[in-house]
């Protein structure tokens, strides 16, 4: 079922009703076009790639759809191959990220896994080394929300499970990736503004993003000796599958950014490109608060 919502400045954004897991292929009504809002797209054809990740291997996980499709995309405008996983369901959308990265000359390797236990978190790992000879960039974009308005609401197994995607895959990802990166290479992790901000619908997926943010800094502390950087992106209100299938209508339609629109997953992507590339080469530990203009203690 769609609805509409009309932001202050004029433009009407759809609100959907979808199951878990989120899929791109049921996006069925793009937002308008405008000066204001990128292309349905995602905006690549907006974007101007110039080589800066020629040869480069990445493993991005939840690539299928949403900011993870966008940042597969713009890696492989960049010169990338990537690595994605999704999950059971978005196979339609891994397969279309697959032709989008394969339109751009590069390769686009695909895994349906399910990441909450560190044995699966492992093999994707194995599977991308395996596929790809090596990992240059991990990127934990994959991530798990539930909307419950009161923490008596909230069930304990929820809390525990939403812990397992959005933090123990994270930990066990990254200790499995590392061991096979060198100097120069990079891990990207995706936070969100509700750690800064705090979301009172949210409050296990808020909790493990601020986890997500303390465990950047602490990791980039480990690794900067070995010249490998550590960062993370903190989007705010991003137009993907994940809030229709998560959230209710109402809560979509107050979903916008002080700008006064959704921001679109290429938007966030660019930020990964730049935190992977030599242009941040002195930046490491920090968060690129990509909000729309939401002020916050960083």
């Amino acid at each position: 079922m769609t609805s509409q919502t009309r932001f202050e400045n004029g433009h009407a954004i759809p609100t959907f009703d979808q199951k878990l897991p989120g899929c791109q292929s049921r996006m069925d009504e793009p937002p308008p076009q405008s000066e204001y809002i990128p292309t349905w797209d995602g905006g690549y054809q907006l974007y101007k790639a110039c080589g800066k990740l020629d040869g480069r291997k990445a493993l991005i996980t939840g690539g299928d759809s949403g900011i993870g499709r966008a940042i597969a995309i713009l890696f492989a405008m960049e010169g990338a191959d990537v690595f994605i996983t999704y999950l059971p369901g978005g196979r339609e959308d891994a397969q279309d990220t697959r032709a989008f990265v394969e339109k751009y000359g590069r390769r686009c390797h695909i895994m349906q896994v399910d990441l909450t236990t560190k044995e699966n978190c492992k093999k994707v790992v194995e599977e991308a080394l395996a596929a790809m000879g090596t990992i240059n960039f991990l990127i934990n974009n994959h991530g798990h929300q539930m909307q419950r308005s009161n923490i008596t609401e909230l069930p304990e197994q929820r809390w525990e499970h939403t812990f397992n995607i959005n933090v123990h895959s994270f930990f066990f990802l990254s200790k499995y990736t590392l061991p096979h990166m060198k100097r120069g290479d990079s891990i990207i992790n995706c936070a969100s503004v509700t750690a800064y901000k705090g979301s009172p619908g949210l409050l296990d997926y808020s909790t493990t993003k601020g986890a997500i943010v303390s465990f950047t800094r602490t990791l980039s502390n480990q690794c900067v000796d070995l010249g490998i950087r550590v960062n993370c992106v903190a989007p705010g209100p991003v137009y993907t599958p994940l809030i229709p299938s998560t959230m209710s209508n109402e809560s979509q339609e107050m979903k916008q950014a002080p700008i006064g629109r959704p921001l679109q997953p290429s938007e966030m992507a660019t930020c990964f490109v730049f935190l992977a590339s030599m242009d941040s080469s002195s930046i490491s530990g920090q968060t690129i608060h990509a909000n729309g203009g939401t002020m916050v203690n960083s």
